[in-house]
């Protein structure tokens, strides 16, 4: 599909997915300059949140509430919330 020709509708939670997504993605490249920005995703996590799972995972696992968390500690790695 090419951009501009979708013509369906997203419902509630592909919207909130997107919206999770495009945050936690903008919150990294404040963060982080390099391939870091985007290898942090995929990258395990031995920290509390991720217990060994990369972020990717974890959201894969939890679904929109685990987004939201994720999303969340990206914003406080930026001294947010």
């Amino acid at each position: 599909m090419k951009a501009g020709q979708f013509r369906g509708a997203l419902d509630r939670d592909k919207l909130m997915r997107a919206s999770l997504i495009v945050g936690i993605f903008k919150g990294l490249r404040l963060l982080f300059n390099g391939p870091l920005e985007h290898g942090w995703p995929r990258a395990r996590n031995a920290g509390p949140l991720y217990r060994g799972a990369s972020p990717v995972d974890f959201m894969i696992e939890g679904g929109i509430p685990a987004m939201m968390r994720v999303r969340d500690h990206v914003d406080a790695l930026r001294g947010g919330a």
